[in-house]
């Protein structure tokens, strides 16, 4: 049986997977979640250790004041993503893939800085709002299913058939009367709250926040999930979030050649998937066995 710990970071991998996923599903290579995450993981810790009236009296960390974060959290990813998302994403390809990792180790920087921040070591000792990792897992599995839900919505809506024409070809998108800027920006800042809602989960998850948390390491390691699972559906994103994160911590028992084997796994991967885990043709066969579409076709 896997370990309930392990399933959150799992869940939590799949989440930063979607936050990459929705600026490629339109084109842009953007790696700017590591730097979202941070936003929400230090704006966890900083709010639930520097201002105690929002712990309360009770052992636990209270749920109003982790909604309160998430909410926060949200408001100022956005923030940042509208003030940096107009320049930025008039970027394309390896370029807006450069600036975005610029942006990352800028708040890097910054982090390791900063008098409130704990400098290199960080934030300790961030209160916990669920007593065992069932509660965390059963938050992080809700958001999952929120964050899912909206991509599905997203892509059956006008803002997906135009992220599908951008991905095709930007100019062509222009020319049907597409508002490109628009449509990557809105991207750009659902793909930044994502992100930081995960990083206050984690946050306090985890006990503890650094600046590691948000480095050039982790826009790899996202990315990867995207690669590996799939560009094509918000459901490859999810599956290669799952697998990616718990590859390495299955193959503990193996010590340093789990390293090995995970890299193995990164670039193996792509050989036999080249499109990813969840492929088109893999949803299109999966959808006719649907007992809903059964029934739909029945005469």
């Amino acid at each position: 049986m896997i370990d309930p710990t392990l399933l959150v970071q799992m869940v939590l991998g799949a989440l930063l997977g979607l936050s990459v996923y929705l600026p490629l599903s339109g084109g842009q290579l953007s790696l700017a979640t590591p730097g979202f995450y941070a936003i929400g993981g230090y704006m966890a810790a900083l709010l639930s250790t520097g201002w105690p009236a929002l712990g309360g009296a009770a052992p636990l960390y209270p749920l109003p004041s982790l909604l309160l974060e998430l909410g926060l959290a949200g408001a100022l990813a956005a923030a940042v993503a509208l003030a940096i998302g107009g320049p930025v994403l008039k970027l394309r390809g390896i370029y807006l893939a450069i600036a975005t990792i610029s942006l990352v180790e800028i708040l890097r920087v910054l982090n390791l800085n900063l008098p409130f921040t704990g400098g290199a070591v960080g934030i300790f000792a961030i209160p916990q709002p669920f007593s065992d990792p069932a509660g965390y897992l059963g938050a992080a599995l809700l958001l999952l299913l929120l964050v899912g839900l909206l991509c599905q919505r997203l892509e059956g809506m006008r803002f997906g058939r135009a992220q599908a024409a951008i991905r095709d070809d930007e100019l062509a998108a222009s020319c049907m009367g597409i508002d490109t800027a628009r449509v990557k920006l809105t991207a750009f800042v659902i793909s930044a709250v994502i992100a930081a809602l995960t990083g206050v989960l984690s946050a306090h998850f985890l006990n503890t926040w650094n600046a590691r948390q948000g480095s050039f390491d982790a826009s790899i390691t996202t990315l990867a999930f995207v690669v590996f699972g799939g560009s094509r559906s918000w459901l490859g994103p999810i599956a290669g979030g799952l697998a990616l994160t718990a590859v390495p911590e299955l193959l503990r028992p193996i010590g340093d050649l789990r390293l090995i084997v995970y890299g193995l796994v990164i670039v193996v991967g792509p050989v036999f998937f080249p499109q990813g885990l969840i492929t088109p043709e893999l949803l299109k066969g999966l959808a006719r066995w649907w007992p809903w579409r059964q029934r739909e076709a029945a005469p």
